[in-house]
Formats: C-alpha cells, sequence, structure tokens
C-alpha cells in the first residue's frame, strides 16, 4: 500500500464521515442512488431528498415500476433533470437485462445510462469491493494539489494522466474505505476555498502545501463568457387553475410541467388565443426571474392573464390547481414564479 493511501485509510477511520444515511447499507440502489444525487449537488442538500425518495421507492423495483413523472415529482428542486430521467431508465434496464440483480462490476455498471466512469467505480468498490478508481471533482482537486498537477482537469490529456494517477494509488485492500477517505478529504478538508490543510493527513508530502500554491490548483476552467438568454412566459389564470405544459424528454427541463412560453412576434393575449382560450383583462407582468444553469443565464419574464376555456385539447397540457403543484415536476424558477404569484395573492383560491 501506498503512504499515500495508507495516510488516507487510517485518516478516514478517525475523522472521516461516517452517519451520512447512505453509509449504513452495501445496498447498490441505495448507493447508486446517493452517487447520482451528489453529482453537481451538496450533501446537505441531497439528504432530505435521498430519504423522500427512499420512501416512495424503497427498492429498484418500486422505482422501475413508476411512471416517470412521479420520479420527476420527488426531484423537483434538485435540478439536473437528465439526473432522474437516466435513474429511472436505467432502474427499468436493471429489470429488464439483469433479472432485477444490480450488475456487480464497474465494466456493467458504467454502462447503464447516466452512470460514468467515476460513479461506476465508487458503486463498484463501496458495495462489492472492486478494486476500482474513482476521480470527481474533489478527488481531482485533492490529487492535483497534492501531486503538483498543472493544468486544467477538463482538457483531456490532463485526466487522462490524473486517471493513471488515481489507479497507481489504489490500495490492495480495504478499497471501499480508501475511495470514501478521498471524498471525505476533498469534500471537508481539501475544500476548493480555504482548504485546512492543518488537519490534512498527507499535507507533509502535499506540493501544493509546500509551494503556497493551493489557490492555484487544480488549475481553473479558462474564463469564458456566460451566454445571456431571455424568455416571457405565460401565466394563464383560469379561476383557481393555472395552464402548464410538459416539455419533450429532451432539452431544458425534460419531461418536467414548465409554463408555456410566449413567441417572440406575440403579445401574451395572443398567444393565449393560439391556445383557445378567451381572455379576460389585460396581462400583468411579474417581476422578472434569474436563474442560472451550467451554461447560460437565464431571464424570465412571466405575464399572467385570466381566461376562460379549456384550451389546447393535448394529454401534455393541463390545467392544475396549487394543490397540485407539490405532486408535480415543476423546474424551480417556474416553482418560483407560481409561488410568487400565489403571495401576491393574484389570486389563486
Amino acid at each position: 500500500m501506498s503512504a499515500f493511501a495508507e495516510a488516507l485509510i487510517a485518516w478516514q477511520k478517525q475523522h472521516g464521515r461516517h452517519d451520512l444515511p447512505w453509509q449504513a447499507s452495501r445496498d447498490a440502489y441505495r448507493v447508486w442512488l446517493s452517487e447520482i444525487m451528489l453529482q453537481q449537488t451538496q450533501v446537505d442538500t441531497v439528504i432530505p431528498y435521498y430519504q423522500r425518495f427512499l420512501a416512495r421507492f424503497p427498492d429498484l423495483a418500486s422505482l422501475a415500476a413508476a411512471p416517470v413523472d412521479d420520479v420527476l415529482a420527488l426531484w423537483s428542486g434538485l435540478g439536473y433533470y437528465a439526473r432522474a430521467r437516466n435513474l429511472h431508465t436505467a432502474a427499468q434496464q436493471v429489470v429488464r437485462s439483469h433479472g432485477g440483480r444490480f450488475p456487480a462490476t464497474a465494466a456493467e455498471i458504467a454502462e447503464l445510462p447516466g452512470i460514468g466512469r467515476s460513479t461506476a467505480a465508487a458503486i463498484a468498490a463501496f458495495c462489492f469491493g472492486e478494486r476500482a478508481a474513482i476521480l470527481d471533482g474533489n478527488v481531482k482537486r485533492v490529487l492535483a494539489r497534492h501531486f503538483g498537477i498543472d493544468g486544467f482537469p477538463g482538457v483531456r490529456a490532463v485526466e487522462q494522466s490524473m486517471w493513471a494517477l488515481a489507479e497507481s494509488l489504489l490500495p490492495a485492500q480495504g478499497v471501499d474505505t480508501y475511495t470514501q477517505s478521498l471524498m471525505d478529504l476533498g469534500a471537508t478538508v481539501c475544500t476548493r476555498s480555504r482548504p485546512r490543510c492543518a488537519e490534512c493527513p498527507v499535507t507533509n508530502s502535499c506540493v501544493a502545501r509546500q509551494q503556497g500554491r493551493q489557490a492555484e490548483l487544480p488549475t481553473p476552467r479558462p474564463t469564458r463568457v456566460v451566454p445571456e438568454r431571455q424568455s416571457r412566459v405565460l401565466i394563464a389564470c383560469n379561476g383557481g387553475a393555472v395552464l402548464l405544459q410538459k416539455r419533450p424528454a429532451h432539452g431544458i427541463w425534460g419531461g418536467l410541467y414548465a409554463l408555456p412560453e410566449i413567441p417572440d412576434e406575440l403579445d401574451a393575449e395572443a398567444h393565449a388565443l393560439t391556445l383557445g382560450l378567451r381572455v379576460v383583462g389585460v396581462a400583468k407582468a411579474l417581476p422578472p426571474l434569474r436563474h442560472a444553469f451550467t451554461h447560460f443565464r437565464l431571464t424570465l419574464e412571466a405575464l399572467v392573464l385570466d381566461v376562460v376555456g379549456e384550451g389546447v385539447s393535448d394529454p401534455a397540457w393541463r390545467w392544475t390547481s396549487q394543490q397540485e403543484w407539490d405532486s408535480l415536476g415543476l423546474p424551480t424558477p417556474v416553482r418560483r414564479l407560481l409561488n410568487s404569484l400565489v403571495q401576491d395573492d393574484r389570486t389563486l383560491r
């Protein structure tokens, strides 16, 4: 065992995290769910979602048998909704192709939708003891600092060198504890800002610490301009109901219910007419709402309009009451707009 791995394993046993909800079991379904939820999301945010999700879908079979709308509703607010769709599809694939038994090797696990090389390795290590390396964002930061690796980790050549290093450091035994130690070290000690180097078990051999380069490593992503987008959406109110549209399965907010977007060439009243609605009064604008995605920022202008009529005859469209919103998969900005409408007493009684 390398001195690096030995030090991390000893540290994890004494100082690592041991009380996270998914650590109480080696059940691959529960570990898989946690790993997917933790992608791009902090632990404190994930825990209540994880617990609610398991209460509704306690095992892989119940997830596979559920309507995808139910899955998206429980995921609502967690973001990166492709994760939920892939989770559902993968569960169905396990039932269909593996007899309901979760695959036991990293290579097989990585063939499931939404599971990359690092996530597959983590599941295989935690649940089946496979000697497989992980390389998530926390691990990249730990390795870049400790071994003084220059270059943005998103560049293919840099990432490949990190994979080779990660594999070379794997211990022959205790790979599950070592894997958890890397995650814990990156999440609690070798943090993005203000790393607690004095608490690090390998601080004496850390290149970044020796050279005072903790703030420089890993090399940040090259600066790029984040595109700005604008969109107008219609909040069509018919008595106590609001019209929502289920978005296509792929693309932004795929499979979620959202407010209908108003084409650039139309105003709110004209768009309502195209939806088969009769307009009552004039549209009122809510304050613009800004929302940041990974690759762009969106400004939503919501226009509230009282209407009558059934509107579009299509199963993708539905009138929804305030009581239904908690059970629907709604993007966070849409939920915020609807809540602001209620709080402003526009009114939805």
